[in-house]
């Protein structure tokens, strides 16, 4: 089974700057698309952004412009580069993957990791 792992989480101040990396072992020659998720207590999880092997990349319209997704594809290593933090921003992120196209909806997702903690303070 695939396994993943989050770091780079943490706290920041609004504006500022973080970077996300999850690294996939075992099986990882299924994966098609690896994605990143966040959620916040009492709402649905949300998409954030997602990356293809062939690294064609989505990402969420509230991202889109401050978050830039990259993947190390002979590693399995996928990237978040956060920048211009805002309050909103703030949530548990995880990483994703899929065997299937990338999507932004987390019911196509079967693997995922344990997720890292991001707050952004004012």
């Amino acid at each position: 089974q695939v396994q993943l792992a989050e770091s780079g989480g943490g706290s920041v101040q609004a504006g500022g700057s973080l970077s996300l990396s999850c690294a996939a072992s075992k099986y990882t020659d299924n994966i098609y698309c690896m994605a990143w998720f966040r959620q916040v207590p009492g709402r649905e999880r949300e998409g954030v952004a997602a990356i293809s092997r062939e690294e064609s990349t989505m990402y969420a319209d509230s991202v889109k412009g401050r978050f830039t997704i990259s993947l190390d594809n002979a590693k399995k290593i996928v990237s978040l580069q956060m920048t211009d933090l805002k309050a909103e921003d703030t949530a548990m992120y995880y990483c994703a993957t899929t065997r299937a196209t990338c999507s932004l909806d987390s019911k196509w997702y079967p693997r995922w990791g344990q997720g890292t903690q991001v707050t952004i303070s004012s």
